[in-house]
């Protein structure tokens, strides 16, 4: 008999497919978010979950005491009551690998678009504004090739974003993490760095770290204080890393250069939000790893460690702080 799971998300066929091959399922495939009450009732008599940054807490575990596995469609796990999943014996998988390349490249993006404000120019030039009486001087923008970027997590993308920043931009590369990775200072020539120091030595700020309680607002007032007049910050990790009312302060009184943001405290952004009419600001939806090669691969992984899950196997990527419970 095939064990039963919900997907409270669309997915393509050929993942519904492989799903159907191994349980018997029910699936969410309106485009709008499913309700919770309604992603709580499909989820009573199931033993497997897959779903994308489901909020996951110690109420909904008590009323879903079949499940035995939830599936996160994306990398990120903070929605993860880890507490609460290890008392209810409740796995957590995620999707790490796959979209590491593409997240870099997003983070790199919005490097050259802020220093070459790319996204500023493109609507002067629209607007009409680039005439022969325009000043060169008013199309300048910062040069991105050998300045020194800092990397604040160096995790599997932090080094997808290293190599490039070397490779690519011969840029010095200065990086903190929980801990030191000596094999990627051989591999890059990257230099380790607590955090005051790299802030106060980068033009470019990189942030790409999960939130956990000791990264939430880990860059705040005191922190952008440190950073250079004309450094950027760029955001590809989640909005709450960042205090965004210290870092709104910071860009209207020019204690720093702008701001490249791919994540907010609030998503969907608030229309009203102050970093959305600053010049200096590139502001993205959420779309690190928004490619359609990519976010198949994803739903095709969260399928697999799913599956695996449900049939008595050891799905590939458990979250770490449950791999004990399996």
């Amino acid at each position: 008999m095939k064990q039963k799971v919900f997907i409270a998300r669309p997915i393509p066929q050929d993942v519904e497919d492989f799903i159907s091959e191994h349980c018997d399922y029910r699936i969410w495939n309106k485009k709008d978010k499913i309700p919770a009450d309604v992603l709580l009732e499909e989820t009573k008599n199931t033993e497997g979950l897959l779903a994308t940054n489901p909020a996951v807490t110690a109420e909904f575990l008590q009323q879903v005491p079949q499940l035995k596995i939830i599936s996160n469609t994306a990398v990120g796990y903070d929605s993860f009551d880890l507490k609460a999943m290890r008392e209810h014996n409740v796995l957590g998988t995620h999707t790490p690998y796959v979209l590491d390349e593409t997240v870099a490249d997003l983070a790199f993006s919005l490097v050259l678009a802020t220093a070459r404000r790319v996204p500023q120019l493109n609507k002067f030039v629209k607007q009409g504004k680039w005439t022969k009486e325009t000043q060169a001087s008013e199309l300048f923008g910062k040069d991105v090739h050998h300045a020194t970027m800092g990397i604040v997590g160096m995790g599997r993308i932090g080094e997808k974003i290293a190599r490039r920043a070397v490779f690519g931009f011969e840029m010095n590369v200065l990086y903190n993490s929980n801990t030191p990775k000596p094999e990627l200072e051989e591999k890059y020539g990257m230099e380790y760095s607590n955090l005051d120091s790299l802030l106060e030595r980068s033009d470019f700020v990189v942030l790409i770290l999960p939130l956990t309680p000791s990264t939430r607002h880990l860059i705040g007032k005191e922190q952008l204080e440190r950073m250079k007049p004309d450094a950027f910050l760029i955001n590809c990790a989640r909005g709450a890393v960042v205090d965004e009312s210290a870092l709104i302060e910071a860009l209207q009184q020019g204690k720093i250069h702008g701001a490249g943001l791919d994540v907010f405290e609030q998503e969907p952004v608030d229309r009203d939000n102050l970093l959305l009419r600053m010049e200096n600001v590139v502001a993205l939806p959420h779309i690190g790893s928004a490619t359609e090669k990519t976010r198949h691969a994803m739903v095709m992984k969260a399928a697999e460690n799913l599956v695996a899950g449900v049939t008595g196997r050891v799905p590939d990527n458990v979250v770490k702080e449950l791999k004990d419970l399996v």
